[in-house]
């Protein structure tokens, strides 16, 4: 099954373009991982970056969403989120033999909480967690940092997989 990749509408008001980037930009990443072997999905294709595998990938896009909408913008614990995680160096990108299918789960689970977030709230609304500068920012600015940060990442699981099995392809 591939997941709908769907520009917005070329006219339509702000929060219906931002999501519909976003969400284009998590579509891609969701269909990079289809036909996947978990095999595939933990094997590095990049010698100088090992945890740039598409399991680690994905597992990082969906804490990234947890740590931008749930504990930046709505104030919420770190406690959870393994970005967090002083014992280990990027232990969010380290999910370590998670089947890449319950990894697309939940980034999809966390994507539809986000939208959720998003859609209870104003574009001009801060963030509302105390430690981090980061969590003052709108909810406009995280909106635009999550598109460049999906579509940075939509564009290392390309490369991930045509080095894994040559599959090609923009949307």
């Amino acid at each position: 099954m591939n997941p709908e990749r769907i520009r917005p509408p070329l006219v339509a008001d702000e929060r219906t373009q931002l999501l519909g980037w976003l969400d284009m930009q998590r579509a891609i990443v969701r269909w990079k991982c289809e036909g996947l072997s978990d095999e595939d999905a933990y094997r590095s294709v990049l010698p100088a970056s090992p945890l740039m595998t598409m399991a680690g990938l994905v597992s990082h896009l969906r804490w990234t969403e947890h740590c931008w909408f749930e504990m930046l913008f709505l104030g919420g614990p770190s406690d959870r989120n393994p970005q967090f995680d002083e014992s280990q160096e990027d232990a969010d990108m380290r999910p370590d033999g998670v089947p890449l299918a319950q990894l697309r789960d939940e980034y999809e689970r966390q994507c539809q909480v986000s939208n959720e977030i998003v859609a209870a709230h104003s574009l001009d609304d801060v963030g509302k967690h105390p430690d981090y500068r980061s969590g003052s920012a709108s909810l406009r600015w995280m909106l635009i940092h999550m598109v460049e940060e999906t579509a940075r990442h939509a564009g290392h699981a390309d490369a991930i997989r045509e080095l894994l099995d040559g599959q090609t392809g923009y949307y």
